[in-house]
C-alpha cells in the first residue's frame, strides 16, 4: 500500500510568507527554509519581525485569501488522488493552509498551528512533532505503508531520504545540486509521470 507524501508550499501553493512580504513591504520575510534549515529558528525571527511591524494574524489571512494554487496543482493534485493516497505534510499551520486546502478540493492535510493572541498577535507555534515530515513518514511506515515523498526545500528532505522513492520539485539550483541522485521536476505533467513510475 502506497502513500504519497507532498510538501504543500513551493509544490502545490506559493510560499506564504513570500507573498505576505511582497504584500507588507517588508522584504526580511521573503526567507524560507529554502534559505534557513531551522524551522523554529526561521519561525522565531519571522515572530519577532511581525511584532515589531505591529502584524498579526488578520492581516496574513487576508494575503493568504488572496493567493491560489499554483498553475495545473489542482489538476495534479487531483490525478493522483484517484490513483493512490496523498497526504499534504507541511510545516505551515492550521490557521494559513485551510482557505488553500479549500482550493485544492480539501486533500488531507497534516500540519502544525499558531498561538493566537485575543487581539491577533501571533505569540508563539506549536509543532506537531520535532521533525513532523519525517516522523510522520516513519509512523505512516510503522502502519505497513510504503511511502512516497517530494518537497523543494530543506526541510523535506529527511521524508525524501527515508521514503521508498523521493522527488524534489521545483527546488533551488543548490539544493539539487546537493542531491544529485534525486529526479528533480519542473513542470507537474512530468511530476506526475514520474511519481507514477514508482506506484
Amino acid at each position: 500500500m502506497n502513500i504519497v507524501c507532498l510538501d504543500m508550499e513551493g509544490v502545490l501553493v506559493p510560499e506564504i510568507w513570500i507573498a505576505f512580504s511582497e504584500a507588507s513591504g517588508i522584504p526580511e520575510l521573503r526567507r524560507t527554509t529554502r534559505d534557513e534549515p531551522d524551522y523554529n529558528k526561521l519561525m522565531n525571527w519571522r515572530l519577532g519581525i511581525l511584532k515589531e511591524h505591529h502584524l498579526g494574524l488578520k492581516e496574513i489571512q487576508a494575503t493568504i485569501a488572496k493567493i491560489d494554487p499554483l498553475p495545473g496543482a489542482k489538476e495534479f493534485l487531483d490525478a493522483l488522488r484517484a490513483q493512490t493516497q496523498v497526504l499534504i505534510l507541511s510545516d505551515t499551520f492550521e490557521q494559513f493552509a485551510m482557505p488553500l486546502m479549500k482550493k485544492l478540493g480539501y486533500p488531507t492535510l497534516m500540519c502544525n498551528t499558531l498561538e493566537v493572541a485575543p487581539d491577533g498577535e501571533i505569540t508563539g507555534f506549536k509543532m506537531r512533532v520535532e521533525q513532523s515530515k519525517l516522523s510522520t513518514v516513519k509512523a505512516l511506515q510503522s502502519i505497513g505503508y510504503e511511502t512516497i515523498a517530494a518537497g523543494d526545500s530543506f526541510n523535506d528532505l529527511g521524508m525524501i531520504r527515508a521514503s521508498k522513492a523521493g522527488f524534489l520539485f521545483r527546488s533551488t539550483e543548490q539544493i539539487k545540486k546537493d542531491n544529485p541522485d534525486l529526479p528533480a521536476y519542473e513542470e507537474f505533467d512530468e511530476f506526475l509521470k514520474g511519481i507514477e513510475s514508482v506506484l
